[in-house]
């Protein structure tokens, strides 16, 4: 498939609320290609998870274009064309880890052979074989979440939309999780839009890291990683990632001053 995963061109949303209208995005300019991991940063109410909705057909914006795989947001919903996994994993207690993954599925409409044989395919992409006949509670945080991106994966979408997925895990959790995520997306190629607060995980992560200003979010700064693909976790000592991460801060600081 040609062209980029997702265009966004003059991008803008405004909510109405009570208290008058609220610009969650303003002027948004962004090309992601496929194949690349990009992660968005920026303070909480900046527009990071707003675009990913939006590029998921859960937001309309007010004005300007986005293009996922070269169609409208609903045209690419209506594809089946993404994966979404939300910051919670968001998983249905009374089913099984394998009744989880195969909801979206069973949803779709696929024979149930096809359904368990693409369920198991994506738990063993997350490193969860052998747990299909488990229930979410008998799961740790870290392996729920694992289950949630699986469910996304199931159904073989070039695109994953990740809203800050590993933000309520602890540190030690958080670091394995973004080595099989790295993993993951060197093994399929897939297009990776992530969420995160945290500078380290974006820099560890991403090709490209954008970094957003507080309301309304803009886009101040889109910095190129020359970290190699293949990522051990102590290259977060080397020179070159500390670079990149304060080039991060620095554009955070900026952008919260622009706005004082």
């Amino acid at each position: 498939m040609d062209g980029p995963a997702i265009e966004a061109r003059g991008l803008n949303l405004v909510f109405e609320t009570n208290d008058g209208p609220v610009q969650a995005l303003k002027d948004v300019d962004l090309t992601i290609g496929r194949g690349e991991f990009v992660s968005f940063i920026g303070p909480s109410g900046c527009g990071k998870t707003t675009f990913l909705r939006v590029a998921a057909d859960l937001e309309t914006p007010t004005s300007g274009t986005v293009r996922v795989n070269g169609a409208s947001p609903e045209a690419a919903r209506q594809a089946r064309a993404y994966g979404y996994v939300f910051q919670a994993a968001g998983l249905f207690p009374w089913r099984t880890i394998a009744g989880n993954v195969r909801l979206p599925l069973e949803i779709m409409g696929y024979p149930r052979a096809e359904q368990d044989a693409r369920a198991a395919r994506a738990l063993g992409m997350v490193e969860l074989a052998g747990f299909e006949k488990k229930f979410p509670w008998q799961l740790s945080g870290g392996m729920q979440q694992r289950a949630s991106i699986a469910r996304a994966l199931a159904f073989d979408a070039d695109l994953l939309l990740m809203d800050e997925p590993f933000g309520a895990l602890d540190e030690i959790v958080r670091d394995k999780l973004n080595e099989q995520l790295l993993e993951l997306w060197a093994t399929t190629g897939k297009t990776i839009a992530f969420v995160t607060h945290s500078i380290p995980e974006a820099v560890y992560l991403s090709t490209r890291i954008v970094v957003m200003s507080p309301r309304p979010g803009r886009v101040t700064d889109v910095i190129e990683s020359p970290l190699p693909r293949e990522r051990p976790l102590h290259i977060r000592e080397s020179a070159e990632f500390l670079a990149i991460a304060a080039r991060v801060r620095d554009g955070l600081r900026a952008g919260i001053g622009d706005e004082v």
